[in-house]
């Protein structure tokens, strides 16, 4: 399968795609477009982006076809043994999972725009860049001439974003022996002594955590905008980040601190430990499943922890965090009425969207929240001596690296067997329940000399919380053994 992706017309806001097929034998060919796209577990329909669509034989003669469902085509391939399809695709929307042209840029998720056919996904893909030869390219895929690049199979095209730009910004670190690329497009001036510094401490803790990285490479792919915004998508060796405004300073160095951290833990938890019902991916449906409060709520958990672990947050700054945090679960959804469970599974229906009040629970907010309540039981029990990093290492090693996919039942025994306990209780009521966590959450807190407390004066409106440090010794030597992750 090869793609040719150009923009001709950047006022437009389309991208022109051709896509090739050789090798026809059947009668009819079924071309399908994704209906949605790794890291964001709603349907984005991107088949309503198309504006114009064509297809033609080897010779150029048009094809017969029929559209059979909203992304999905059947093509007339008696005696054609290659295909054409040229089509339009309009974007006029920035964030970390579209796609863009502008005079200076073309940024592109394939899995927005590129076809494939079922029987073929597992094929080498080519994808051809019709940009200025003086312009760079930022990818996690393979060069292999210039202006192309080279995936194994479909499903790695369609993780793997790109950038291309004659303002691209470049600088590498390199933790063992895997090298990390960090790209930023957009009107900064960026301290690279700092990044570099910082960036490859968090890198060099997550490594540490799980004792080897899953690639031979990694990019954080950044564009920074003039107006506010805060997005990351993790992929297989690359994150696409979109932040601003660029005039932010301080703040937006936070930003990048914190979603880079957040992104690059998922090279491990979801890129590889993903749930049984994500591997393989069908890009035509719901792929449903319970355990998003695993791959996204550990992963909100540790992306900021592994900031404090490796110096580049002090105590003030991760705490300042994690208040942040319980805020916006206690404030926002604290007495909702679903579980973790259930609104894993229905952020296929609106888990993006602000919904109904008091409806679901954020599986990012909920997720890191009773992540920090079973890392801390585990410490509490075993002094230290065990924690949350052993459940995350054996996932890593009995279904990341062998990329089996894992299922709830699975995780459950791990932690439990980390535990060296059953936990029916915190299953019972962190997981599969919809209690409120305040006083739950309290107990492990003190562990560490913390407090969650309100100043609702009025217990019927959502009350305003805030984290307290105790005036504990005891506790603050925990604390700094949780945060210093020290046995």
């Amino acid at each position: 399968m090869h793609y040719r992706i150009s923009s001709s017309n950047p006022a437009s806001r389309t991208i022109e795609v051709e896509f090739r097929l050789t090798g026809l034998a059947a009668p009819t060919v079924e071309l399908q477009l994704p209906a949605w796209r790794p890291g964001r577990y709603e349907l984005q329909n991107f088949a309503r982006n198309i504006q114009r669509f064509e297809l033609f034989d080897q010779t150029g003669n048009p094809l017969i076809f029929q559209k059979i469902t909203k992304d999905r085509w059947r093509v007339q391939t008696e005696g054609v043994s290659e295909l054409v399809a040229r089509y339009t695709y309009y974007s006029n929307t920035v964030n970390a999972g579209t796609s863009f042209a502008d005079d200076r840029l073309l940024y592109v998720n394939p899995v927005n725009l590129c076809l494939y056919a079922d029987d073929r996904l597992h094929e080498t893909c080519t994808l051809e860049l019709d940009v200025p030869d003086h312009w760079e390219i930022a990818c996690g895929l393979t060069p292999t001439a210039p202006n192309i690049l080279s995936a194994t199979d479909f499903y790695e095209l369609v993780d793997c974003p790109l950038i291309a730009s004659p303002d691209l910004q470049h600088e590498t670190y390199k933790v063992g022996e895997t090298v990390f690329h960090i790209w930023i497009n957009g009107n900064i001036q960026p301290d690279w002594e700092r990044i570099r510094r910082d960036f490859y401490q968090f890198s060099e803790a997550q490594i540490r955590l799980f004792g080897e990285f899953p690639e031979k490479d990694y990019h954080f792919l950044t564009l920074i905008l003039t107006t506010p915004f805060y997005h990351g998508v993790e992929h297989r060796n690359s994150t696409m980040l979109v932040l601003g405004p660029n005039d932010e300073g301080e703040g937006l160095y936070t930003d990048l601190l914190g979603v880079s951290s957040h992104e690059l833990f998922h090279a491990w938890n979801v890129i590889r430990i993903r749930p049984a019902e994500l591997l393989p991916y069908d890009f035509t449906k719901e792929n449903y499943f319970t355990t998003c409060f695993v791959a996204e709520g550990v992963t909100t958990y540790y992306g900021d922890l592994m900031l404090r672990r490796s110096g580049v947050f002090n105590d003030a700054a991760y705490l300042k965090e994690l208040q942040v945090l319980l805020k916006r679960h206690f404030e926002a959804n604290g007495r909702a009425f679903q579980s973790l469970t259930e609104s894993s599974w229905d952020l296929w229906l609106d888990g993006y969207d602000k919904g109904v009040p008091n409806r679901k629970v954020s599986v990012y907010n909920k997720g890191a929240t009773v992540a920090l309540i079973l890392d801390l039981h585990i410490r509490r029990k075993w002094n230290h001596a065990r924690s949350l990093d052993d459940v995350m290492r054996l996932m890593w090693e009995r279904f990341g690296k062998p990329f089996i996919g894992y299922t709830l039942d699975d995780y459950r025994a791990v932690t439990e067997e980390v535990a060296g306990e059953p936990l029916d209780w915190y299953y019972d009521r962190c997981i599969s329940g919809n209690e409120p966590l305040e006083s739950l959450l309290n107990d492990y807190l003190a562990f560490i000399g913390l407090r969650l407390e309100s100043d609702a004066i009025d217990p019927v409106n959502t009350p305003a919380v805030f984290l307290v440090q105790l005036n504990d010794p005891e506790g603050l030597e925990n604390r700094l053994r949780w945060l210093n992750n020290q046995h």
